[in-house]
């Protein structure tokens, strides 16, 4: 077990932010941190201090598949509202471990290709193999959230999806990969401020998409759709967290502690060795 570093969470992470039965999204409050007692100063440190340990999880996790036979996975999906900081958790979070042990998978419009297929086809496809950590910027539920709210799906066909997705990630978690789903829950006076800033700063204009604001006039029609994809979907085999994301640093490091959480409980094992240690170090001072 690696050695915990000093933390301000007074709470596990996957219990704080777990979806219960019953809960509603309008009840928890974007600025809120949730199992953590610390504040931005102290948020710096434990992420710092966490990236280590998730590191030597990750290259546990990678070398555990690749010298052994372990199986397992992890799949983080992320999902939100334009600008609630899903690009910020993959850089500050997932972008300070290996890159070899890491699958970033960003689903944009489905291509023709895509549009011929059931839609969870291209998401079969990116999944992450054993020893890897998979990263979802956007998934397959933007298939219920879109085809929701834009109305590209009728009732019957969103029906038929929330089963399928539910019946898909079983199968997931069957063959071995940990699934964390995690919605960033910012405010919309939050988000209006981020998008405000990028149409102020040249060196953010690149991030800016004028389809943003056309999202936010149905901001309640996003929010409904996000409450029944929830509650449709979250399982044992593949719960949802709601990670209050109006305070960036808590989202990130809330996403980091998940992961970590998620990795322990898996706990892989170094390799052991499959040739005579002794003898190779005798071989080697011999070439000195």
């Amino acid at each position: 077990m690696i050695a915990q570093s000093q933390t301000h969470w007074t709470d596990d992470a996957v219990h704080a932010l777990r979806v219960t039965k019953g809960v509603r999204l309008a009840d928890i409050d974007p600025e809120s941190t949730p199992g953590y007692a610390g504040d931005k100063h102290d948020g710096a440190a434990d992420l710092k201090a966490g990236l280590a340990q998730l590191a030597e999880y990750q290259e546990r996790l990678y070398a555990a598949s690749r010298g052994g036979t372990a199986k397992d996975s992890v799949l983080l999906v992320l999902q939100a509202m334009d600008s609630a900081g899903k690009g910020g958790v993959v850089r500050h979070v997932v972008g300070g471990v290996d890159p070899q042990g890491i699958q970033l998978a960003a689903f944009k419009a489905p291509t023709e290709e895509e549009l011929a297929h059931d839609f969870l086809w291209r998401i079969e496809k990116r999944l992450p193999g054993a020893g890897l950590i998979g990263v979802f910027d956007r998934s397959h539920y933007e298939d219920v959230l879109i085809g929701r709210v834009r109305g590209l799906a009728d009732r019957q066909e969103l029906e038929r999806r929330y089963g399928a997705i539910v019946d898909f990630e079983r199968r997931v978690a069957d063959r071995g990969t940990r699934i964390v789903k995690v919605m960033l829950h910012i405010s919309p006076q939050e988000q209006g401020e981020r998008l405000m800033e990028r149409l102020e700063r040249p060196d953010k204009h690149w991030k800016y998409n004028p389809g943003d604001v056309d999202e936010r006039a149905h901001w309640s029609a996003y929010m409904d759709a996000y409450q029944t994809a929830i509650a449709r979907t979250s399982t044992d085999d593949a719960p949802w967290y709601v990670v209050p994301a109006n305070r960036k640093w808590y989202a990130r490091l809330a996403v980091q502690e998940l992961l970590l959480e998620t990795l322990e409980a898996i706990d892989p094992q170094w390799p052991a060795a499959d040739f005579d240690v002794e003898h190779e170090k005798q071989r080697l001072r011999a070439t000195l």
